[in-house]
Order: structure tokens, then sequence, then C-alpha cells
């Protein structure tokens, strides 16, 4: 049985951020978490924090990168399965974001308009050469993405559940699939039930 200790928000944060300070030219961190979880706002935070710590940082949402509606409802609105396997374009994020910006310091903010569903038309970015990159968002581990750094924003299934919205709920059968199914462990992991009194996996 895993041991975890409490920790506030904002030394959660620190503690994210004094890791990423230790990487090497571009890093990138995994925030995983539900959408329930929030992590966009973690990784946001923790970005702003190392800013003011002198490393640039950026934030990318999974949200950003998610397939066409007429992929993702194609069989079923309310497909868990669907979520769990082509929901997110993760080979997208992969192609445009992770590796070019090891290979060549560039990166594409955003594929898709999730909300108009059509084309983000995101401009190309270039990062510093210590830029710390966040990608935020669900299902992010187990993909063979290659991440410097993993924190893993995990909830109970009865907080998931109280915890996503009623139009959404379909997806928490999905996120607790994907999680029995790819059993990778983030290097941080993080109880999340309540975000204002997370704790902290230490053994």
């Amino acid at each position: 049985m895993p041991d975890f200790t409490a920790i506030s928000p904002d030394a959660l944060y620190a503690l994210i951020a004094e890791r990423a300070m230790t990487l090497t030219g571009y890093a990138v961190i995994a925030v995983d978490g539900a959408d329930a979880a929030d992590p966009l706002t973690v990784a946001n935070g923790v970005a702003e924090l190392l800013r003011t710590r002198g490393r640039p940082a950026a934030v990318v949402s999974l949200h950003d990168f998610v397939r066409p509606a007429s992929v993702r409802l194609e069989y079923d609105r309310d497909s868990e399965f669907t979520y769990r396997t082509g929901w997110f374009d993760y080979a997208a994020l992969n192609r445009e974001v992770l590796k070019p910006l090891r290979d060549t310091g560039r990166y594409l903010p955003a594929l898709w308009d999730e909300r108009a569903d059509r084309s983000a038309r995101a401009r190309i970015r270039t990062a510093d050469d210590t830029t710390v990159l966040f990608i935020a968002g669900p299902m992010l581990l187990g993909r063979g993405l290659d991440f410097d750094l993993t924190v893993g924003l995990r909830m109970s299934a009865g907080a998931l559940r109280r915890r996503t919205d009623a139009a959404s709920r379909f997806t928490v059968d999905g996120l607790l699939e994907f999680q029995r199914e790819h059993a990778e462990e983030p290097e941080i992991q993080v109880a999340w039930d309540h975000p204002d009194r997370p704790a902290i996996r230490v053994g």
C-alpha cells in the first residue's frame, strides 16, 4: 500500500518547480489528470513560478490537440471507449510539439479549436533553449510519449464522478479503464480528491 503525506498546493507547486529547475535544455513535463482535476491550472501555476525564478516556461493543453468532432463523435456521443482511444490526438502532440521542440526548438502550441471545431490556426513558436514546456491533460502517461518529468493528479472514482459535470460523466469510466490498462506511474504522484488539501506519494 503506497504511503502519502499531506502537502499544501503552494508547496506542491514549489516541489515541481524545483524538479523542473534541475532539467537541462528543452524540458517537457507532463501534468496528467482528468479534466475534473484541472491539470491546466497546475501547469500554469508551476510555469509562472518558474518564470519568477528566471526559467522560461510555457504550457500546452491537450484539449488543443483533440480530434475533429466528426471523428470523436462518429460512433457514439457518449462513448467511454472512444474517449480513451480516439478523443485526443496524441500522435499529433508528439509530431507537432514533442519531437520538433527537441529537434529544432520550435513547436505548434495548438492544433484544433475544440469549441469551434476547426483548425486552431496557431503559429509555430520558437522556444528559448532552456524552456520548460508543460503538457496538461488526461491520459498522457502510457502513450509512449517522451517526457522529462511526469506529474499525476490522481482522483478516486467517487471524486471523479462528483467533480465531473453531468454532460461529461461518461468520460469517468474511460479514464478509470485507461488507468487499469496502462499502469505507468508518474514520478510525482499526487492524491487530488481534495485539491485544496493534496497529498504526495512518498513510498
